[in-house]
């Protein structure tokens, strides 16, 4: 493994290559080694895992998994990064991989053969698409051992939220049907160059047993039809939707409460009426 005091400050990295944030990107440079260290220790021990990392720009997220003993797969859009990324592969022999690809794209079942992980300082622009998809997937549990991610705090706030709260609606549903999602820690604007106008924080998210005789779809298409209407009571915005009050009666819902009262659970089991 590489001496870490071999490699240069991240902001001698980006002087060195003329590099800058691009905003139509989703980019925001974190250059705190510390910070990323402790953002690398989310998933445990990396001694020899594979990691995969979405938009890692000039590299210090990577650097701090590559000193954790990861093997990297890293995709970066932006071709103006990739000689950073080269130099950083240049320290750590065999243990970065970089793509130049847009990661929306990207089939991760063609680029692992064994368990991995996901870690990313996922763009602001499509952190949640990516999470989506990740969480859609038709086989369950996923190729994935966890999802250490940063996104924006009011993101973050939605992916753990609870029934009852303001942040609570379908991406809470769709992250913790199928894996605990916990806070792992907040990380301030100013801890960025340039920093954002939004706090960010990082979730890690690791799968669980998927509840059986649901299909993902239709829990997805459950939570959008109430979720695009949810200051309508459950009875009206369910009538849209084919068998939809009889999942409701099924499942004995109040058809008066509103979708951000409903738990996870209690759409669970709505789901699994309709699936089947």
């Amino acid at each position: 493994m590489s001496d870490p005091s071999s490699l240069p400050p991240l902001r001698e990295v980006i002087k060195k290559h003329g590099l800058s944030a691009n905003k139509a990107l989703g980019q925001n440079f974190l250059f705190d080694t510390q910070l990323l260290a402790r953002i690398a220790a989310v998933p445990g021990d990396l001694s020899g895992a594979s990691v995969f990392e979405v938009g890692p720009g000039p590299g210090g997220l990577t650097q701090a998994l590559l000193q954790a003993g990861a093997k990297v797969t890293a995709v970066e859009r932006d071709e103006r990064c990739l000689p950073a990324l080269q130099d950083l592969s240049d320290h750590f022999p065999g243990q970065l991989t970089v793509i130049n690809e847009d990661a929306l794209a990207i089939d991760l079942s063609e680029l692992f053969d064994r368990p991995f992980h996901i870690a990313s300082n996922l763009p602001y622009n499509v952190g949640s698409a990516l999470l989506v998809k990740w969480l859609s997937s038709p086989t369950w549990p996923p190729a994935w051992q966890s999802l250490t991610l940063m996104f924006q705090r009011e993101v973050a706030d939605r992916i753990v939220a609870k029934e009852g709260s303001g942040a609570y609606g379908r991406l809470s549903i769709l992250a913790q049907w199928r894996c605990d999602a916990k806070l792992a820690m907040s990380v301030h604007r100013s801890a960025f160059t340039p920093p954002p106008k939004v706090m960010s924080a990082i979730v890690h998210l690791t799968p669980k047993t998927q509840p059986e005789g649901v299909d993902p779809e239709i829990l997805a298409r459950l939570t959008q039809t109430t979720f695009s209407q949810r200051r309508k009571m459950l009875r009206q915005s369910l009538k849209s939707l084919p068998g939809g009050l009889a999942a409701l009666a099924a499942a004995q819902i109040d058809g008066a409460r509103r979708p951000e009262t409903v738990s996870v659970n209690e759409f669970v089991a709505m789901a699994r009426f309709l699936s089947a």
